[in-house]
């Protein structure tokens, strides 16, 4: 629920930032635009409900950033959520001055404030026009931030991504070039004192209920701050410990997790996602003191069903114990071999939306048993170097070559919709090129060579896996799972290429006139609509001439 408030109040400050900065941006055309767009949009956020929807999502927002600096046990985050506190915890003291001359002050003396006279004050002093600026600037960052925080796992993401960052990028640029013209269209009878502003416009007396409550404003947000600091550092939190096997106790303050507690003891403790609870890796046994515990929320519980766990099994980085806990890791860095390799920066892997292609060769057991063992590796190395060519060629990676069948991935440094495109490009010459070499062996072979192509897209886990030398990238989940049982589905259907419906319309393509099936997948609850194609080649007719 906290997340949820945390999130909607956001979502609602977010479009007021983009409705006030779209006003800012019409100084471009003239101040009286701007007056226009304001008297517009003042009939949303100047109502009665709209106030009250904007102050309260504002207070709502700041309370539980507040609540989130609290429970956070650890100020050790990665840069992009510190800058996204930072912004936030500043930008009260560079807009109170603002919010005050705009809409308090008004209502107390019953003033009419427009554009042309809030140009005039924030222009009569330099240092006000730059304040306003580096605030308009941290805002829209701290906004940004905050979107980014949830939309980057999105299912949606990839396809808008550039969009997103477009509108990110002009919205401030525009709204700063429309404060400055706005500013500079002002008559010039409004510069005489060296600004576009007049100086008497800002002069306040220290005893006005407008100063008053500006600066109590000011003491009130840094005594919140302040306070927040404080409890975080006071003993009086509670503490628990936390036992392991090895006789290791961490006694931490209540609150923490339990891979929070190992890392503040110094315990290595697996957790390839970084303990978001997007894996299990980081799952622990209670052997002591599970009774009385909280029970799994929601997302721990989806993770912990997948993998079947008993009901002594938690996800370390979800369970916050209330009281005294002695815990198991279940996988040991130490028994693993793993312990040097968390600490390297892909060590853990990376969640990515890729487009993902297993292809084999039919019947080549059979075909080897007629030729010397020279010559079956002459020919499989021709075999690995056209598909090296097509998957290269195409744009994707060979992650691996497993016997006589080979792994690729499409979308490490491209657009999702572009890998998928790729993916099928690289079937369409890899069915050319099979045919290419049983040309050239024609004389050779006792039957053709035979490829069955398997290609699904979705979220993988791409990360360096392996031991030693040995470690290389590669991808690991249920994408490329998929794939693996379409490659085998085509065998069974006798046919060249098997392709999730989902790629071929995430690459906007159409395979119209083929064969689709709905079908089940062992290992795989939902059920799958695939294109079933006999002939991989016959993809030049539905694929962009570039490709």
């Amino acid at each position: 629920m906290r997340k949820k408030t945390h999130l909607i109040s956001g979502a609602v400050l977010g479009l007021f930032i983009l409705c006030h900065f779209s006003n800012h941006a019409l100084g471009l055309v003239s101040v009286g635009a701007m007056e226009a767009g304001r008297r517009t949009l003042g009939m949303i956020w100047q109502s009665i409900p709209g106030t009250i929807l904007l102050y309260g999502a504002l207070l709502l927002h700041f309370l539980m950033a507040l609540d989130s600096l609290y429970r956070r046990q650890t100020l050790r985050m990665p840069v992009s959520e510190t800058l996204k506190i930072i912004f936030g915890l500043a930008l009260p003291f560079l807009l109170i001055s603002h919010v005050v001359a705009a809409r308090v002050e008004p209502t107390l003396t019953g003033s009419h404030v427009d554009y042309p006279a809030i140009l005039r004050g924030l222009w009569s002093h330099s240092g006000y026009a730059m304040r306003q600026s580096l605030a308009l600037l941290l805002v829209w960052g701290h906004a940004c931030l905050g979107a980014w925080f949830w939309m980057r796992g999105r299912a949606w993401f990839p396809r808008y991504e550039i969009l997103l960052y477009t509108i990110a990028l002009l919205v401030p640029v525009f709204a700063l070039l429309g404060f400055v013209s706005g500013a500079r269209s002002l008559p010039p009878v409004y510069a005489e004192h060296g600004g576009y502003g007049d100086r008497a416009k800002l002069s306040r007396s220290p005893n006005s209920p407008a100063e008053t409550i500006r600066l109590a404003l000011y003491g009130g947000i840094a005594g919140l701050i302040g306070g927040t600091l404080a409890l975080r550092a006071l003993p009086a939190r509670g503490r628990i410990r936390v036992r392991y096997p090895d006789g290791r106790i961490a006694a931490v303050s209540l609150g923490f997790s339990v891979l929070e507690a190992s890392r503040a003891a110094g315990i290595p403790h697996v957790s390839a996602c970084g303990g978001r609870g997007r894996c299990s890796t980081c799952r622990v046994r209670v052997i002591q003191g599970l009774d009385g515990q909280p029970e799994p929320d929601a997302a721990e519980r989806a993770t912990l069903t997948r993998i079947g766990a008993p009901d002594n099994v938690r996800l370390a980085c979800q369970f916050r114990p209330v009281h005294n806990v002695t815990v198991v890791p279940i996988l040991d860095t130490d028994s693993l071999g793993t312990k040097r390799q968390l600490a390297r920066n892909s060590g853990g892997g990376r969640e990515q939306r890729v487009a993902v292609l297993f292809c084999d060769l039919r019947d080549f057991t059979r075909i080897a048993e007629h030729r010397l063992p020279y010559d079956t590796v002459f020919l499989l190395n021709r075999y690995f170097e056209m598909i090296g060519e097509a998957v290269e060629g195409s744009g994707g990676v060979v992650d691996k070559f497993i016997g006589d069948g080979a792994l690729a991935i499409f979308g490490l440094k491209s657009s999702y919709k572009d890998a998928c495109l790729q993916s099928l490009t690289a079937a369409m010459r890899l069915s050319e090129g099979v045919r290419a070499l049983n040309q050239t062996f024609e004389a050779e072979l006792q039957q053709p060579l035979r490829l069955a192509i398997g290609l699904h897209a979705g979220p993988a886990i791409i990360g360096e896996m392996g031991y030693g030398q040995a470690t290389s990238l590669t991808a690991v989940g249920d994408t490329i799972n998929t794939a693996s049982r379409l490659e085998g589905l085509a065998k069974e259907h006798d046919a060249e290429l098997a392709v999730s419906v989902e790629l071929v319309n995430r690459a906007g393509v159409s395979l119209e006139g083929n064969r689709r099936l709905d079908i089940g997948l062992r290992g795989r609850q939902a059920r799958l609509e695939i294109w079933v194609l006999e002939n991989a080649a016959a993809l030049s007719n539905a694929l962009p001439a570039e490709a």
